[in-house]
């Protein structure tokens, strides 16, 4: 039998330094940080935040583009709604076209909440923009998007 190959040290510092992957999460946990913390004394984390303004639309959204706006699957979509159903933010009703589908609905306490949220939102929004300096978060934007 043969020994299983051990990759050096340097490796892991390759790995480390040079890892798209490894950095993009790590600036996702840190901004999510950052707006988890600004937007706690509303009760709200970021995802929950995104998930509401997704719902802020003319007409009551389906499930699925608002899991593709969010980039999460279905059933992750259905575990994050249940808090926001609990505290009455979010109705899940079924589609009246197609009975098997459903719309997610912004309750007006739901709307409240966001329009409260969406000062805290801005702010934190602005100064983490002001952090990577000037027309850097458009290119980060663009970037990112090209990634995705």
């Amino acid at each position: 039998m043969s020994k299983p190959s051990e990759l050096p040290f340097a490796t892991t510092l390759l790995v480390r330094d040079t890892c798209l992957c490894l950095h993009a999460q790590r600036a996702a946990r840190a901004l999510a940080r950052r707006f988890d913390e600004a937007l706690r004394p509303l009760g709200l984390t970021n995802g929950q935040f995104s998930l509401l303004m997704s719902l802020n639309r003319p007409e009551p959204p389906p499930m699925r583009p608002v899991a593709e706006l969010l980039g999460m699957d279905r059933t992750t979509l259905t575990a994050s709604l249940k808090p926001l159903e609990r505290r009455g933010l979010v109705r899940v009703e079924p589609d009246p076209e197609d009975r098997r589908s459903r719309r997610l609905h912004l309750t007006p306490a739901g709307r409240a909440v966001l329009a409260e949220a969406f000062p805290v939102w801005r702010d934190t929004h602005t100064a983490a923009e002001a952090g990577l300096g000037e027309g850097e978060a458009d290119r980060l934007r663009a970037n990112l998007a090209r990634l995705g």
